[in-house]
C-alpha cells in the first residue's frame, strides 16, 4: 500500500483537535511507554489511528512529546495516566497539561535535565533525527555522530575527552602527535557517558546510549570499559559490550555491522526483520512497526538510510512482505497478503 499523498497531511496540520483526540491520544502513548504493550493494546491502538484522520493528526503531533514521556520517572507518568482517566474534565486537562506543556515542579526538573533541548543546548555539536555528521577534531581523530545525537569535546593539555550526551557515536583516534603530556606520553583519549567512561588504546570502536544502558563495539585497537561502579574490561577488535552503573555484560550479536551507518547504510548477515525495521525507524519520524508473523525473518544485505520508504519498498520486492500506512507517520510491515 502506498503512504498517503503529503499534500493532505501539511493541510492538516494547522487544525485544530477537539479535547476528546488529544486526551485519548496521550493515554495511549503513556501507556505504551509505561508497560508491556499487549497485542490486544496495539491493535485497538492501530484501530483508533484508522477510526479517525484527527486520531492520526494527534498521533503524528505527539510523537516529538513522547520522546520526552521515555524519561520520566514511571510513576510519576503511571499517575498522570490515572488522572487523566479520572471522572471530570477538569481534573484530567490539568493532567495532561503536566504531560503536555511541561509544566511547573517534577516533570519540568526532569525535562531540563534528561531531554534533547537541554542537551543540545550543552552540546558543542549535535544531530536531528535522521541526519549524520562528520567532525575532524585538532588531533586527528574523526568524529561521526549518527541520528539524533549530541556529544561536546575537550582537548587539553593533559587529555582528550568527548562527552557523549545523547544517541550514538563512531570514532577513528588520531595519532595526537603534536600534543604530549608534560611527561611526554600521549594524551588520553576518553569517552564519557552516564553509565561510565572508556578509555581507547589507539582504536575505531563505536558508542551508543540507550536509557538505561550504553553499548561499545571495537573494530580496531583496544577499548577499556569502566562503569561507574564496576570492575574494568578491556575490548578487542570483534568485541562489543553493554555497561552500566554497576556492570558491563557481553552483548549478543545481531547480525549488523557496528558503524556502518556512518556510511549511510544498515549491512550485515542474518538480521532478525523486526531489528533491522527497529533500526531503520531511528531514521524516521512516526512509528515502523513490525508484526509479530515476521519478526524473525532472516535477511543480508545493505539498507540505504538516505530514504528509509524506499528502502522499505525495497523489502517488498525481495521478501515475502507488505506496507500497510495508517499515515505517513505509521506504518506496518505485514506478511504478504494479509487483508
Amino acid at each position: 500500500m502506498n503512504p498517503p499523498k503529503a499534500g493532505r497531511a501539511e493541510a492538516t496540520t494547522a487544525e485544530a483537535l477537539p479535547d476528546e483526540v488529544v486526551d485519548a491520544a496521550i493515554a495511549w502513548a503513556v501507556k505504551l511507554d509505561y508497560g508491556t504493550p499487549t497485542p490486544a493494546q496495539q491493535a485497538g491502538l492501530e484501530h483508533w489511528l484508522a477510526a479517525d484522520q484527527r486520531h492520526a493528526l494527534a498521533w503524528q503531533r505527539l510523537r516529538s512529546l513522547r520522546k520526552d514521556f521515555s524519561g520520566l520517572p514511571q510513576q510519576l507518568a503511571l499517575d498522570t495516566l490515572n488522572a487523566a482517566d479520572s471522572r471530570t474534565r477538569s481534573h484530567r486537562r490539568s493532567s495532561l497539561k503536566l504531560l503536555s506543556l511541561g509544566g511547573a515542579g517534577l516533570f519540568t526538573a526532569w525535562m531540563v535535565r534528561q531531554h534533547t533541548p537541554w542537551q543540545r543546548l550543552v552540546a558543542d555539536a549535535s544531530t536531528g533525527l535522521g541526519e549524520r555528521r562528520r567532525l575532524e577534531l585538532a588531533d586527528g581523530t574523526v568524529l561521526d555522530l549518527n541520528t539524533d545525537t549530541a556529544v561536546s569535546t575537550a582537548l587539553t593539555d593533559d587529555s582528550r575527552l568527548i562527552q557523549l550526551h545523547r544517541g550514538e557515536i563512531r570514532i577513528a583516534t588520531g595519532a595526537d602527535t603534536q600534543a604530549l603530556t608534560p611527561r611526554g606520553a600521549k594524551r588520553p583519549f576518553l569517552v564519557r557517558t552516564p553509565h561510565g567512561t572508556l578509555e581507547a588504546l589507539g582504536t575505531r570502536f563505536v558508542v551508543r546510549l540507550e536509557a538505561e544502558r550504553g553499548w561499545v563495539s571495537v573494530q580496531e585497537g583496544a577499548v577499556s570499559v569502566q562503569p561507574e561502579a564496576a570492575s574494568a574490561a578491556l575490548l578487542r577488535p570483534g568485541e562489543s559490550r553493554w555497561f552500566l552503573r554497576g556492570a558491563s555484560l557481553p552483548a549478543v550479536a545481531n547480525g549488523m555491522e557496528a558503524g556502518a551507518w556512518a556510511d549511510g547504510v544498515i549491512a550485515g548477515h542474518d538480521i532478525r526483520l523486526a531489528d533491522l525495521l527497529a533500526e531503520l525507524g531511528r531514521y524516521r519520524p512516526g512509528f515502523l512497526v513490525c508484526d509479530p508473523r515476521v519478526a524473525d525473518l532472516r535477511l543480508s544485505g545493505i539498507y540505504q538510510l538516505n530514504d528509509t520508504d524506499a528502502t522499505l519498498a525495497f523489502l517488498t520486492r525481495t521478501q515475502p512482505l507488505q506496507l500497510k500506512y495508517r499515515s505517513r507517520f505509521w506504518v506496518r510491515v505485514e506478511p504478504l497478503g494479509q487483508p
